[in-house]
């Protein structure tokens, strides 16, 4: 494309001459926008990875750097998983089972089946994970091409945590401005605290917290988190940060049950029975034994349950089978001596308990861990004290 001007140069003017130059750059600037155009179009349509650009662009040196290492990561991870691929397939067919349909609690299963261990902790025992389960989640890029970071809080270092806590204060500050709304109108906002329970669950640690925000944090700093947390939850109307205050949660049944789990004998009827001695409870002492399968026959000291008179110790000593569902499938027999009924109901309800475990799943163990139906109760009367009237009890004070 060209301009032409047909007027004969000799008869132009200075001022047509002077809007013939200006007219004339102005077209040679568009000419040279266009073509920029059309080539910066190509580039980004043809490279669109970025190892790609980086050679047609110039790149900081940390970009440069995080690529290399993302690189490295990939082809680390793309091996992990092919290895994985086949050990899964292996598994399969020694199992005898279809490989393409063998999911992750086949393998669960199969690794308990074939290589059996009684060590306690379920992480130290064989287990075989997906590789983004067993190896620890790297970070993102947190930086563009340019070098400039996407996050507003990157140069604090921690920009995750401290995302954390900003979230943690906006919570705080929006939950008292509800509540004194809500007491300017004198009115109520649902039942306070009534969706939000917490008393089965932790916060998560800091090694939790570390990976949950892929992050090394130091002691001081997960003291700062515990402490806006509990602030947070300890507001009337926290519970309307249920989802957010729960994420950083983790319930007792990811605790780790300490004790071995006894193993059955079986009787001449060839019934499976388990004997739980030494059942404590303040000063009553006695043995419990769990027969499966059972009619629901409880037998105490010879007599059923009529034994105790009180309807309370009759409901501690059902609810073990209650809570797992063995009411009517186990037989029940005990010898007790010694305390009160409280006492006695005590030590027969934990002996049952007890003996409980080896006839249920791990899930329903985890459950009554949790119930706290595992758990001895330690606790005893308190003796009296010389010169007052009780335990605790002072006397009366008068000022004159």
């Amino acid at each position: 494309m060209s301009l032409v001007l047909k007027t004969s140069l000799k008869k132009i003017t200075p001022i047509t001459k002077y809007y013939y130059s200006h007219v004339k750059s102005v077209y040679m600037q568009n000419v040279r926008a266009y073509s920029n155009t059309v080539k910066t179009t190509n580039e980004s349509s043809n490279f669109t990875d970025w190892e790609t650009l980086s050679k047609k662009k110039k790149i900081s040196k940390a970009m440069k750097a995080y690529l290399e290492r993302a690189r490295e990561h990939d082809d680390f991870m793309k091996k992990q998983q092919f290895e994985y691929n086949i050990g899964k397939r292996h598994l399969a067919n020694m199992m005898g089972e279809d490989p393409e349909t063998f999911t992750q609690k086949d393998v669960d299963r199969a690794i308990e089946y074939l290589f059996p261990s009684g060590i306690y902790d379920p992480a130290a025992r064989p287990l075989m994970k997906p590789p983004e389960e067993v190896f620890p989640a790297r970070k993102a890029a947190e930086f563009d091409e340019a070098g400039r970071p996407h996050h507003f809080l990157f140069y604090t270092g921690k920009p995750n945590f401290f995302k954390l806590l900003y979230d943690a204060a906006e919570n705080i500050q929006l939950l008292n401005q509800l509540e004194d709304k809500i007491i300017r109108k004198k009115e109520t906002a649902g039942n306070v605290n009534g969706e939000l329970n917490l008393n089965n669950t932790l916060w998560l640690t800091k090694e939790q917290l570390e990976q949950h925000l892929v992050e090394k944090l130091t002691d001081l700093e997960y003291e700062n988190f515990k402490l806006v947390m509990e602030r947070l939850v300890s507001l009337p109307y926290s519970y309307k940060y249920k989802d957010f205050i729960e994420k950083y949660r983790k319930t007792l049944m990811s605790q780790k049950f300490a004790l071995e789990i006894p193993k059955p004998k079986y009787d001449e009827e060839g019934r499976a029975f388990v004997t739980t001695y030494e059942c404590l409870r303040k000063k009553a002492r006695g043995d419990v034994t769990v027969r499966s399968p059972g009619t629901g026959l409880i037998s105490i000291n010879g007599k059923d349950i009529t034994y105790f008179e009180d309807t309370q110790s009759k409901e501690q000593v059902i609810f073990p089978l209650i809570f797992t569902g063995l009411q009517n499938k186990v037989d029940i027999e005990c010898h007790i001596e010694g305390g009160g009924p409280s006492g006695q109901a005590g030590a027969i309800r934990w002996g049952i308990a007890w003996g409980l475990r080896s006839f249920v799943d791990k899930k329903m163990l985890e459950a009554m861990q949790v119930a706290g139906l595992l758990t001895r109760d330690h606790r005893r009367r308190e003796r009296k004290k010389p010169g007052q009237p009780g335990a605790r009890k002072k006397p009366t004070w008068k000022k004159r």
